[in-house]
């Protein structure tokens, strides 16, 4: 017996991964009195000895051509019951036949409010997903909200599976970045996006993933990018697992606000930083991040493992916000940094390490460590003629701790510290981690009672970068610090019916 509450399941299986599902909720059992009461057969007292045919000569002779016990255990012949599968078959009065399970979709709602160095913001988000059949399914996601930067998009999401090799997807969404000024002039910035994938298994633990990424600035831009995406997966034995992968990135989203769904997820946008963004000829430029990687996977046991990944990364148009101490420094800017925002473009390459391990069914950890040749600010930014950024060796570790406790809450704590002022395009730890910011953050969730109602819901504190540091360089009684990833705090409440 099982006592009625939320787990968290864990599946450990020779020569597969562990796989966790947070927040099963196992119900409360029916216990039920059909009145059965059993009679022994001969007795006359059973239903087909008391009907008033029972003598009838055709239950003999029906009998006698079937020949078969209710178990349908005689020997030489095909049961009679496969014959006639379609003539038994049940049809439910909504059009399923009765050995079908109708797909249930479902929903999720969250309220938040924030707030951050450029003001507070509050908003919804909201997702749905409806099942289509037995092989796809729809998903539609929206963002709205009031105040400074508050991300406002709407998302649709199709995946479809056309046999048991291939599984389609097919996105697409429109956001509202903000206004900007351009010229003298404001105007409103949005973007597009469309996304074609298919995931192919090709055999068993071999997965190829290809498709296409097309982005859009609309409003008062028009940069566009038209690119390719792919991935490799490949499972050298039971323990051991490859990957490669090639991908593009033009939007800043986190897994923080993820929300997950049958077989799809839905990774909501952070409030956007307009001020953030590149101008070039009087133009607002799209951020273009491209990495390619390749990296091996170890399960060291049940509760370990090991990961290690070579990355390249390629950034052009990305804008980076700065800002200047004292103000009056700002003078010294030329003209590679326009209103403190300075366009990034280069190359990056390295190599992180990621070990992670479960403690027990409460605690988790891991730990990462990532070195390699990248870009930082500038030591002479702000002298005449100079660059903010420049080439060098970056260093950066991170440490993570999970807690998943009986009572519901669920506190998760990330700690970052890169003893250089790195400017990272594509985090190193991108797809490993949850939150990116610099610093210690803190994300608490705490299930609440739905009161016996056909819900869930759960509660949210977010702290991001909780000491408010800002990596930047020091020259003299001037300053140049990232305007980017600034304190932020966050609560809401999300709902799942």
């Amino acid at each position: 017996r099982v006592v009625p509450g939320t787990y968290t399941l864990l599946a450990v299986a020779q020569g597969f991964n562990p796989e966790t599902l947070e927040e099963v909720e196992i119900g409360r059992s029916g216990e039920f009195n059909y009145g059965f009461k059993l009679e022994r057969a001969g007795s006359g007292n059973t239903l087909p000895e008391k009907r008033e045919d029972r003598n009838n000569p055709k239950w003999i002779i029906r009998s006698a051509q079937n020949s078969r016990t209710i178990f349908q255990h005689t020997e030489g012949e095909t049961p009679i019951d496969e014959t006639s599968a379609e003539e038994t078959e049940t049809i439910t009065p909504g059009g399923r036949s009765g050995n079908e399970t109708a797909r249930r979709g479902q929903s999720v709602v969250e309220t938040y409010f924030g707030g951050s160095s450029a003001g507070g913001f509050r908003g919804i988000n909201y997702a749905t997903l409806i099942p289509v059949g037995d092989s796809a399914e729809v998903i539609i996601a929206a963002q709205g909200g009031m105040g400074e930067g508050a991300p406002q998009s709407i998302e649709s999401q199709i995946n479809y599976r056309p046999n048991s090799s291939h599984q389609l997807r097919f996105r697409s969404s429109f956001g509202h970045l903000g206004s900007i000024r351009v010229a003298e002039s404001e105007s409103a910035l949005g973007q597009m996006a469309f996304q074609v994938l298919d995931e192919w298994r090709v055999r068993e633990g071999v997965i190829l993933v290809y498709g296409l990424d097309y982005s859009r600035l609309t409003g008062a831009g028009s940069d566009q990018l038209l690119s390719p995406r792919l991935g490799l997966q490949f499972d050298l034995n039971s323990r051991t697992r490859f990957r490669a992968a090639y991908t593009t990135r033009t939007d800043e989203r986190t897994w923080a606000n993820a929300i997950e769904f049958e077989n799809a997820s839905v990774a909501f946008r952070e409030p956007v930083a307009i001020e953030d963004v590149a101008i070039e000829n009087g133009k607002p430029m799209m951020a273009k991040s491209r990495r390619l990687e390749f990296g091996i996977e170890r399960v060291l046991d049940k509760s370990s493992s090991i990961e290690a990944n070579v990355f390249f990364d390629t950034v052009t148009g990305r804008g980076v916000g700065f800002i200047s101490s004292p103000f009056a420094a700002s003078e010294n800017f030329t003209e590679n940094i326009s209103e403190n925002v300075a366009e990034q473009q280069g190359n990056a390459r390295g190599v992180r390490l990621v070990y992670t391990r479960r403690i027990n069914g409460l605690f988790s950890t891991s730990a990462g460590y990532s070195f390699g040749n990248g870009q930082g600010i500038s030591a002479n930014a702000l002298n005449e003629g100079r660059t903010p950024f420049e080439d060098g060796i970056f260093h950066t570790f991170f440490g993570r701790f999970e807690a998943d406790l009986r009572s519901g809450t669920h506190v998760r704590t990330i700690f970052r510290l890169s003893p250089r002022a790195t400017v990272f395009a594509i985090d190193p730890f991108q797809g490993r981690l949850a939150i990116y910011d610099p610093s210690l953050s803190v994300m608490v969730t705490q299930s609440l009672p739905n009161l016996g109602l056909p819900f869930e819901a759960e509660a949210t504190v977010d702290a991001r970068n909780l000491f408010d540091f800002q990596p930047g360089t020091n020259e003299g009684e001037n300053g140049l610090r990232l305007n980017s990833q600034r304190r932020m705090l966050r609560g809401g409440i999300l709902v799942r019916f």
